[in-house]
């Protein structure tokens, strides 16, 4: 097993304060205070808090680019891509809860790494809209307005960090599995 890094440490750290009290609130005070060094000390691990922050939402908005990839170019039908996606947010939000509530809440914080940031998610969303068209091709979906489809899905994936249990014992293949029904008999019907 990979032994966590100090500065691996200072962002876990920071994202669980973050997901508390907002991006903005927290100070590189607060970080250093949390992790149990002096905030100059901190320096020698991170330059800034908006490293931290990219740090955070980057590598999972990345992390999810490459899923998306591996579903996108699967051979399976439309709807196991679906379940595939389901499965895909389940498992980074339970390994990742605080993160997931930077991702969410506080992106338009990014500074230069807002564009790239966007076209990450821009590019997410779109192979998430075609698979959702090719499954209304194929007649795996009916034929209801896509972006409604999509944003419903997203929505619910997105919030995961919110209320997905937080105790040992999740059983995330129960909860994907459970969750897949819910959102996949949803778009069907």
């Amino acid at each position: 097993m990979k032994t966590e890094t100090r500065k691996e440490e200072i962002v876990k750290i920071a994202a669980v304060l973050f997901k508390e009290k907002g991006y903005s609130a927290v100070t590189m005070r607060d970080i250093a205070k949390a992790v149990g060094i002096k905030a100059a000390s901190l320096y020698n691990h991170i330059n800034s808090k908006q490293d931290i922050l990219k740090a955070i939402i980057i590598s999972l908005a990345e992390e999810f680019t490459r899923g998306m990839e591996i579903v996108k170019t699967s051979d399976a039908t439309n709807i196991d891509k679906l379940k595939q996606i389901i499965s895909l947010h389940v498992n980074i939000t339970s390994r990742n809860r605080a993160g997931m509530a930077s991702l969410n809440n506080d992106w338009m914080h990014l500074e230069d790494q807002l564009d790239y940031y966007f076209k990450l998610r821009v590019n997410y969303e779109d192979n998430f809209r075609d698979i959702i068209k090719q499954g209304v091709l194929n007649k795996e979906i009916p034929n209801n307005n896509l972006n409604v489809l999509l944003f419903s899905m997203l929505s619910t994936l997105r919030s995961l960090y919110i209320w997905i249990p937080n105790e040992e014992s999740f059983n995330e293949p129960s909860f994907t599995q459970s969750l897949s029904n819910v959102l996949i008999n949803g778009i069907r019907q």
